[in-house]
């Protein structure tokens, strides 16, 4: 049986969205082919920024070893953030745009200063940027069940869905991003905790990794991206009628609610 292309592949994850999911992509995709999965999510980039979508940032996905562990993965990814997918600090998400999603506790920032080197460092990355947030990712999957691989979950925007940034950012300065503790909320019981250092040491780690790889693939951040830096804590399954918070200490808090209240 040949081999469906990069393209069968992006249309058929492109479907998911609103036929459901799909088997994990083995027929296409080696578990780690990461030069595949990237092409496949390449195309579907491409094709969703022809019907008018907008990236406004990228996120580094896979650097909390926690979130590895449960996804059965050893290495970082990154997904590209479309302006359609931010939810407003304290807004509602829509449970009929998800199909099964968790959500994750990040710390994200927003940049001054395009960072246009393959070579970028933690500290440059800090120079250039222009605000601190805490976040919530809501990852989903088109991939039945999370049975994903590496690729399965590249080549699919790094199982993305939405995002909720806190209104209110704080300049870097004086922030202690490492010892950061976050504490993540369902209707006010604490269901994940963790800690900055879970973002590959650092989540400026992350967001240098970050930077350097997509450099690299002549596709830089740029001044006025939003840049998610990784899990600091493990994912939760989402329930409707839930309110998310977090709370990451000396950085500040976000919230939305997954359907009606």
């Amino acid at each position: 049986m040949n081999c469906p292309t990069h393209a069968a592949l992006a249309e058929r994850l492109r479907n998911a969205y609103t036929s459901g999911t799909v088997p994990p992509l083995r027929d296409g995709l080696a578990p780690t082919d990461a030069v595949g999965a990237y092409a496949v999510q390449e195309i579907n980039t491409r094709f969703w920024e022809a019907q008018g979508r907008r990236i406004v940032g990228r996120k580094a996905g896979l650097t909390a070893k926690a979130v590895q562990a449960q996804l059965g993965v050893d290495q970082p990814d990154f997904g590209v953030l479309f302006d359609d997918m931010r939810v407003t600090d304290g807004g509602t998400l829509d449970p009929a745009t998800c199909i099964q999603p968790k959500a994750e506790a990040e710390i994200a920032f927003v940049l001054a200063a395009d960072l246009p080197s393959p070579g970028t460092t933690p500290e440059q990355v800090a120079a250039a940027v222009a605000t601190v947030h805490a976040a919530i990712e809501i990852v989903d999957s088109r991939i039945a069940d999370w049975k994903i691989t590496f690729a399965d979950t590249v080549a699919d925007n790094g199982s993305s869905a939405f995002f909720v940034l806190a209104a209110q950012g704080l300049p870097l300065a004086g922030l202690d991003l490492e010892g950061a503790a976050m504490e993540m909320t369902f209707d006010g019981t604490v269901v994940s905790t963790g800690i900055g250092a879970a973002a590959l040491g650092n989540p400026l780690n992350a967001a240098a990794w970050l930077a350097q790889t997509l450099a690299a693939r002549g596709e830089p951040l740029k001044a006025g991206d939003i840049v998610l830096a990784g899990a600091i804590g493990p994912m939760v399954t989402l329930q409707p009628g839930v309110t998310v918070c977090t709370k990451v200490a000396g950085i500040g808090e976000c919230r939305f609610t997954y359907g009606d209240a």
